[in-house]
């Protein structure tokens, strides 16, 4: 059984998220698997022990629908980053597998070791996954180049191509029976609470909102609005008693949404390539998009609050079929190469 290092993305949720379902399943495939992280600290925690945690290159949100750059450029050590790729022993490993992982992609390509890609963004990069009308080269070249692999398995909103897979969805969330409570959850972690709070309130007196924000660390009410600390537990919770879900255009909310069959609409944070892609794959499936929270938006996300209409998914747990091919495609490489 080979030795594994599953490399992890830190920053926001979902990489860790996948994670959770991710790591036991590579566990019983292997006769060890070390786990890295790298990125800001998030919200969510795993009940893994975690070898290496590095600083990496993360993202940090900013408050007004976008990435804040000059935060995220200010925390990036490039020295720092150099020195981890640099110690990182990759070439003890059979196998390296990335969910789009900075610090181990560059280290195997620093010491030419194959870098298994497998991750929501492989999926996204493939030629045959939905691209925006007005393709951002730039973004796209970032994506591509931020953790380079030598091979790619991909998770998108649908099979696009027999390579991409349908989202893993945790199974604490497959356990749940979705029921609907009345009220609406947002997740915008790009906004702050008091720019959610004015225009949610601006939009309608009748609905109840449940907000979850980064940027908040005590609950809070302001009329229809109910605004918590992020906490996974008490998300999920809400996401499954809501009528409906109102988040960034990021993949697992998104995904888990559809799965529990709640309406959707989703606000890609600006200056984010993948985000925009992500849209564009959830506005060919019928889900609402909308650009920012002003007031032409809003106009929109009002009609959505009128309306029921339920985009229809099919995403079987197929997380361990994936596991298995990958580690089957990595077996016979090796055993190619070492014949020649």
């Amino acid at each position: 059984m080979p030795r594994i290092l599953y490399a992890i993305q830190g920053t926001g949720n979902g990489h860790l998220s996948r994670a959770l379902d991710i790591v036991p399943l590579l566990q019983a495939r292997a006769s060890r698997v070390d786990l890295l992280v790298s990125g800001p600290p998030a919200d969510v925690q795993l009940p893994f022990e975690v070898r290496y945690r590095y600083h990496g290159m993360g993202f940090i949100f900013g408050k007004k629908g976008g990435i804040n750059f000059l935060k995220t450029f200010w925390q990036l050590n490039s020295a720092a980053f150099v020195r981890e790729m640099r110690q990182l022993p990759v070439e003890s490993y059979d196998v390296v597998i990335n969910d789009f992982e900075p610090v181990s992609a560059w280290a195997c390509r620093l010491r030419e070791v194959p870098c298994v890609a497998l991750s929501h963004q492989s999926a996204v990069l493939h030629d045959a996954a939905p691209r925006p009308k007005d393709d951002d080269i730039v973004g796209r070249a970032v994506l591509r180049h931020y953790a380079p692999s030598t091979q790619q398995f991909g998770f998108h909103f649908q099979r696009y191509e027999p390579r991409i897979s349908t989202p893993v969805i945790r199974q604490q969330v497959r356990a749940l029976t979705p029921q609907n409570h009345g009220h609406y959850t947002v997740y915008l972690p790009a906004f702050d609470e008091e720019t959610l709070v004015k225009r949610l309130r601006y939009l309608s007196r009748d609905v109840r909102w449940e907000v979850f924000s980064k940027h908040s660390q005590q609950e809070s009410e302001y009329g229809n609005v109910r605004v918590r600390p992020v906490s996974g537990t008490a998300f999920t919770d809400s996401l499954a008693r809501s009528a409906g879900v109102l988040c960034g255009a990021g993949f697992e909310t998104p995904a888990e949404a559809l799965y529990l069959g709640k309406k959707l609409l989703v606000v890609p944070m600006r200056n984010q390539y993948e985000q925009t892609c992500n849209a564009a794959a959830l506005s060919q499936m019928g889900v609402p998009v909308v650009k920012n929270l002003k007031d032409k938006s809003l106009a929109i996300i009002d009609q959505w609050l009128q309306q029921d209409t339920v985009i229809p998914v099919e995403y079987p747990d197929e997380t361990g079929a994936v596991l298995d091919n990958l580690l089957a495609e990595v077996s016979s490489q090796k055993a190619l190469a070492s014949r020649f």
